[in-house]
């Protein structure tokens, strides 16, 4: 076997969102990975509909669509 060919395989502990812990081997980077959805929790698994915006983007999205809103306002009582 090479050596520094394979990626460092070691014991990670996994943190679900309901604080259960599970110890498992991998080559995570972190020795603890800690979960925002899973499957306890995750929408499609639960039947419950929420909304799942860990990382801001429908903010992002409706600043921007605000943005191009400006520009399509058509000008009223303009003849021609």
């Amino acid at each position: 076997m090479k050596k520094n060919l394979h990626p460092y395989y070691h014991q990670v502990e996994i943190v679900m969102t309901d604080g259960t812990i599970y110890h498992t081997r991998s080559c995570y980077k972190s020795d603890r990975m800690v979960l925002e959805i899973d499957s306890k929790s995750h929408p499609f698994f639960t039947g419950k509909q929420m909304l799942v915006d860990t990382a801001g983007r429908v903010e992002r999205f409706n600043k921007r669509f605000e943005k191009t809103k400006a520009f399509k306002t058509p000008a009223v009582g303009k003849e021609e």
